[in-house]
């Protein structure tokens, strides 16, 4: 009886091992904090990485599609109970991710004889005041994180999603044109794909620029803006991206 919680324990982390081993691979999902709103990139097929939410709120992720979809509509239903049984503009992400979408993630995660969610995500809230946009990092375990910088990247591994976002916040420090970033952004995300190194040893941006536009010649890029000076009560919006894709 006494070796049960250490049973447990190693089950709870191979659990761990599968889920990051099923997600390498992945593609990675990108987030930016604006002045003028939050901008969500992914790339898939079809519109499978980034979605509406509500009003004020999408997501970002990567992983099987079916978990994402299960994700997404919990999220979806959650939002508009909240809705209901408040207002519209009393639907908050901080409640949405600490009582919903959270608890289910960690339980899920810890019932060892079911198969867990192999899925990572980045949620946005746009507010009036852009001090108080926030986006949120939740994993496939339940665990999440407030973040704090403008830039944020949901990938498959701690590590290279870290070296990532520490370029992406150097490389972009004070940029507000949309195009520069999402240019920058795509070229992080090629250098995932490729598992190239965010040191010294970076490729050169020339191989950057062409490698991300060759890369996804047979994807679809999902690029997203939650609009802050939209007129509309629903900010999110599609960007048309497909003049990015010529070589300048």
């Amino acid at each position: 009886m006494t070796e049960e919680p250490y049973r447990w324990l190693e089950a709870v982390e191979n659990r761990r091992e599968y889920v990051r081993e099923q997600l390498k691979g992945g593609s990675p999902g990108f987030g930016a904090k604006l002045p003028d709103g939050i901008l969500l990139l992914a790339t898939g097929t079809g519109n499978s990485k980034v979605f509406e939410l509500f009003d004020r709120h999408a997501l970002a992720a990567l992983g099987h599609p079916a978990d994402i979809e299960k994700i997404r509509q919990a999220a979806i239903d959650a939002a508009h109970t909240e809705a209901f049984t408040r207002a519209p503009e009393d639907v908050s992400l901080r409640r949405l991710v600490s009582f919903g979408l959270s608890p289910q993630l960690k339980t899920n995660f810890e019932q060892i004889f079911s198969a867990p969610f192999l899925i990572e995500l980045l949620l946005a809230e746009l507010h009036n005041d852009p001090a108080n946009d926030m986006l949120v990092r939740l994993h496939f375990d339940g665990s999440f994180e407030f973040v704090t910088t403008p830039f944020v990247v949901v990938g498959s591994h701690p590590e290279s999603e870290k070296a990532a976002q520490t370029w992406l916040n150097e490389q972009l420090a004070g940029k507000t044109n949309h195009d520069e970033i999402i240019e920058t952004m795509l070229q992080a995300w090629w250098v995932l794909r490729e598992n190239k190194s965010f040191t010294a040893e970076i490729p050169s941006e020339d191989d950057r620029r062409q490698g991300w536009r060759d890369a996804t010649k047979n994807r679809t890029l999902e690029i997203a803006f939650l609009d802050r000076k939209s007129p509309r009560q629903a900010r999110f919006a599609w960007l048309n991206v497909e003049k990015l894709k010529s070589v300048s």
